[in-house]
C-alpha cells in the first residue's frame, strides 16, 4: 500500500464532517476546490480545516467558491478549526463577514 504524500492535500468525509488535510496553495487549489465541492451532499456540511498545513491567498478563493457552490445546491457550510495562517489571510482580505467560521469544533457541538 502506498504511503500518502504529505505534500498533497487530502479531502475526505469523516461522518458528517469533511476533513481537509495538507497544503492548499496555487499548485493544487483548483483540484481541491473541485474535489471538496463534490462532497457537499448534506443540508449542513462542516468543513474541518484543522489539518491544513500550508496556505496562500488562493485558499480564500477556494472557500468563497465552496460557499457559492453550496448555496447553489441548497447546502450550508460551516468552517471549523481554522489555522491561524488562514484566519490572518481572511482578516487581511477583509472577508470575515463572508466566511462562516466556528473557532473550535468538538463532538459535543454537532448540530441536531
Amino acid at each position: 500500500m502506498k504511503t500518502p504524500n504529505p505534500l498533497l492535500p487530502i479531502i475526505a468525509r469523516d461522518g458528517d464532517n469533511i476533513i481537509v488535510q495538507g497544503p492548499i496553495t496555487i499548485d493544487n487549489v483548483v483540484s481541491v476546490t473541485q474535489r471538496g465541492a463534490a462532497l457537499f451532499d448534506q443540508p449542513h456540511c462542516v468543513i474541518d480545516l484543522g489539518k491544513v498545513t500550508e496556505v496562500d491567498s488562493t485558499i480564500i478563493s477556494m472557500l468563497l467558491e465552496w460557499l457559492r457552490a453550496a448555496r447553489q445546491g441548497g447546502h450550508q457550510l460551516e468552517f471549523v478549526n481554522m489555522p491561524a495562517s488562514l484566519a490572518s489571510l481572511i482578516q487581511l482580505y477583509d472577508v470575515a463577514e463572508l466566511i462562516p467560521v466556528t473557532p473550535r469544533h468538538t463532538e459535543h457541538q454537532t448540530a441536531i
